[in-house]
């Protein structure tokens, strides 16, 4: 059976070019952090370390001042980065296969791996647990919210009907 070649329009497009730009992103800040380790292993072991925040006694139990253990969650971190790259910019090249499926189900996981590293470990971890909030100087929380909103609106856009009018 021959069919007619779908035109990139609609929410397949869009997917695609959300994705891919959150590809880049996500790869661009991973390759960073591999070519310039030291810049972003100094923000980490600063908020772990929480040794710029208010110094609530309550709070400081929570303090990870080991340099081993902030350089592991550091190099953890950019491993997952890479990971989710890879996942997206594999998305991207399905989406411009136009293999709806597949890239539909890359995009899906590599955008919730950015919703877990921008939502859960940077926002929730970064800024609650370890009260980056209170860091005027080490205090990621408004780009990591920017990238969140971003990646939730690409796994939106991801899980919307090939077409208007088909079912989910």
């Amino acid at each position: 059976m021959t069919t007619t070649p779908t035109r990139h329009t609609g929410p397949g497009l869009a997917a695609g070019v959300l994705t891919g730009v959150l590809a880049l992103y996500i790869a661009l800040v991973a390759l960073g952090n591999i070519t310039d380790f030291g810049t972003n292993q100094q923000f980490v072991r600063h908020v772990l370390a929480m040794d710029t925040t208010f110094k609530d006694d309550h709070l400081m139990w929570r303090a990870i001042t080991s340099t081993g253990l902030q350089d592991t969650a550091y190099v953890a971190i950019i491993v997952w980065e890479t990971v989710a790259a890879l996942v997206l910019i594999a998305g991207t090249y399905l989406w411009a296969r136009r293999d709806h499926d597949r890239a539909r189900r890359f995009s899906t996981y590599g955008l919730l791996m950015l919703v877990l590293l921008f939502g859960a470990g940077f926002v929730a971890i970064g800024g609650e647990w370890f009260a980056m909030w209170q860091s005027k100087t080490w205090n990621g929380l408004e780009a990591a919210t920017r990238v969140l909103v971003l990646t939730g609106l690409a796994l939106i856009v991801n899980l919307l009907p090939a077409r208007w009018g088909d079912a989910p």
